[in-house]
């Protein structure tokens, strides 16, 4: 039977998503493909690829090279707001005296990166506040550059805008707005964000600050009743902030059951901490230093205490909840838990700030490692001139997975901000939803990710690596804590497999799923049924690189994870309660989010690929693409070879696959990087320029 083109097969493979087609229907069409499935190729058949690998196409001969076109390649990742990140970069490049030396003290860090932001607000006139509001997107891109420049300022500018403007306009009301914005604008009134106690971070609703009305007098009374109640952490606290919101309990007298007081839940009060003209700490704040930290010592973080400060009752922040001068409290939602959601959720811009954030620390790694691994040169072929340490092999097994993945994030993000600024406009309830666990999901995924791998490209740089001028431990060092502030990662993917087990639940109550699930009205019947003992042997490259069969592997799993984790979750309850079972099963609800997390991550990557417009930087990225998913396959065959999705034959396929796109992504790994169009100010590293490299290097030590 001759064999079916291309588009014929993708056609095809594309109705596994018809949401009307029966698992018996879905199985009967995937038995009937294998009649036309691309004859596999051999080790015996013609023609290996470099490495003694099987090269990709069809048949058994040499694959075409892939090759890049750096300009068009550089257009399509280019951002929408690449000029005023260009504002950003050229401004501290024409100013030598704000650029952060290699070393540094914490006491000069801390001031060079006040000066640093109050230069770029003031005397760049880039003005990120209004952008908060405004337009996101721009926000985010600003705070990327700024973090390229020194993240402590990509950091200290989040504090300022996003943490202390942001909960200021978006918890507040018109006259918080109308009294605060042009001053904290300006920079006039820099300000914190209070939240993380001593005892309590992720907890939230453990809060133990408490913010007492007053009715004789019309103001609050905010108290730290223990030591584990000091706000703890907080960001511009120690040395340069003049304002706090203050997370705290809110407590009305004499409203409770019984005539006590009655705890009203978590609410954010603005607290004047310093004068505004003497600088000098008010009366009833006590502030310490949290000291020099393993990274970030360009923030100024502090630890608060209040002792009966009083502020005026308009400094709550009312816009869900709100008290009268006679203590009468008021809101439009009915219940602590619900206003305590409402808060916490117009801040989740912090968690999109940080994964994307983090996706630009991981362009800066990537792009020094690949580009010193392009010219080191290491040993080679007896009586021969030295190979590129990027020729072996081992060297693309640590890079070019991570080049791909630095690109799958790259476009996923961007996905995320585009939902989070069509969440601020639109206000609707379903895209809230999604944004909320997609922002929580990526955020951890992303930043554990790029955590690991800046380790993994120091050592792929040997002993170079280790200079702290060529930025790894820098990096490495201010990047760590991303894994943590903004809600640690752990509890973060705790909150994504509590929603998929929420969109579980739901779908056999007949309600429907939010945006980010879709795939899961489907899988739940047709990608749990049985595997396919024919397409489990399946090892043609056409067919492993199909998108189809990518995507069906990514969600097979989550599928199998949730269906798996729900039954465990229903079966431990019944004797350890629901806390107990959750705790039992805590380590596969996290693999469980992680999954989830990459089906939605590979399924936009390939939506870039196809929406590419140029042919030459379409099979760039579907290169690019196909590793991303294959290598990630690969990292977990394991599962896939536990309910035999991947025969034998296929999962030693997979992995030669894989090996064999690291080598071809090798081949186009310069433009790549160069696509990331990061001027020499972010660099910065001498090991990760573009060119002359040693002479720079050289020249840094004094040669």
């Amino acid at each position: 039977m001759d064999r079916p083109t291309t588009t014929t097969t993708t056609v095809v493979a594309s109705q596994t998503y018809d949401g009307g087609e029966s698992p018996a229907l879905r199985r009967l069409r995937l038995l009937s493909l294998h009649l036309y499935q691309p004859s596999l190729t051999r080790a015996a058949s013609s023609g290996r690829g470099e490495h003694g690998l099987i090269p990709c196409g069809s048949g058994g001969g040499r694959a075409r090279r892939v090759e890049a076109s750096g300009p068009e390649l550089k257009a399509y990742m280019e951002g929408p707001h690449r000029e005023v990140q260009m504002r950003v970069f050229d401004f501290f490049s024409s100013r030598p005296d704000l650029q952060t030396p290699v070393e540094i003290s914490t006491a000069d860090h801390r001031e060079l990166c006040m000066r640093q932001l109050v230069a770029l607000v003031r005397e760049a006139g880039v003005r990120p506040f209004r952008y908060v509001l405004e337009d996101p997107s721009v926000y985010f891109a600003i705070t990327e550059a700024a973090g390229g420049i020194d993240i402590s300022l990509g950091i200290k500018l989040g504090v300022q805008y996003s943490l202390w403007g942001g909960s200021v306009m978006n918890l507040g009301t018109k006259k918080h707005k109308d009294k605060y914005f042009n001053a904290i604008d300006n920079l006039d009134y820099p300000g914190c964000f209070a939240m993380t106690e001593l005892h309590h971070g992720s907890n939230v609703q453990g809060l133990q600050t408490t913010a007492t009305f007053d009715p004789l007098t019309d103001e609050f009374v905010i108290n730290t009743p223990n030591d584990g109640a000091i706000k703890w952490w907080i960001g511009n606290a120690a040395v340069h902030g003049k304002f706090a919101t203050v997370f705290a309990r809110l407590i009305l007298p004499l409203q409770g059951n019984g005539g006590e007081s009655a705890d009203m839940g978590v609410h954010a009060f603005i607290v004047p901490i310093r004068d505004l003209k003497s600088h000098s700490v008010l009366p009833g704040i006590e502030i310490h230093d949290c000291g020099h930290k393993v990274g970030l010592n360009g923030v100024d973080n502090g630890a608060l205490r209040f002792r009966s400060v009083r502020i005026p009752r308009d400094n709550l922040l009312n816009r869900f909840a709100d008290v009268a001068c006679d203590g009468k409290y008021t809101s439009s939602l009915p219940t602590v838990n619900k206003r305590f959601a409402a808060t916490l959720g117009e801040l989740v811009g912090g968690r999109v700030g940080l994964a994307y954030s983090s996706v630009g620390v991981l362009k800066i790694a990537v792009t020094i490692a690949v580009r010193y691994s392009l010219l080191r040169q290491q040993f080679g072929p007896p009586k021969q001139p030295e190979v590129s340490i990027l020729d072996y092999q081992s060297q693309q097994h640590k890079l070019m997975p991570m080049l791909a993945s630095t690109y799958a994030f790259h476009f996923a993000t961007r996905y995320l901000v585009d939902k989070y600024s069509e969440m601020k406009k639109a206000h609707d309830d379903d895209v809230v939803s999604d944004v909320h666990s997609l922002s929580a999901g990526l955020k951890a995924y992303v930043t554990s990710y790029t955590a690991k791998s800046i380790s993994t490209c120091r050592e792929a740089c040997g002993g170079h690596g280790y200079a702290a001028v060529n930025r790894f431990g820098i990096l490495r060092n201010d990047h760590d804590i991303f894994q943590t502030f903004e809600g640690d990662n752990t509890v973060l993917l705790q909150q994504v497999a509590a929603d998929l087990l929420k969109q579980y639940k739901e779908k056999f109550e007949g309600g429907t799923l939010a945006v980010t699930w879709n795939y899961l009205r489907d899988s739940m019947a047709s990608y749990l049924s049985q595997p396919n003992p024919v397409t489990a042997r399946w090892e043609g490259e056409d067919h492993l690189r199909n998108p189809t069969f990518q995507l069906d592997a990514f969600r097979y799993r989550t599928s199998r994870l949730l269906q798996s984790v729900a039954t465990r979750l229903h079966k431990h309850s019944r004797t350890l309660g629901g806390f107990g079972a959750w705790n039992r099963c805590l380590n596969h609800l996290l693999t469980l989010a992680e999954s989830h997390i990459e089906s939605v991550i590979l399924a936009k990557f390939i939506e870039a690929v196809q929406s590419c417009p140029d042919k030459k930087t379409r099979e760039v990225l579907k290169l690019v693409c196909d590793l991303y998913a294959l290598d990630r396959i690969w990292n977990d065959i394991g599962t896939y070879r536990n309910v035999d999705y991947v025969a034998p034959n296929k999962a030693k396929a997979i992995h030669k696959l894989a090996e064999y796109l690291s080598f071809q992504v090798r081949g186009v790994a310069r433009e790549l990087v160069d696509a990331f169009d990061l001027p020499d100010i972010v660099t910065r590293a001498p090991i990760g320029m573009p060119s002359e490299a040693y002479s720079q290097y050289t020249q840094y030590i004094g040669f």
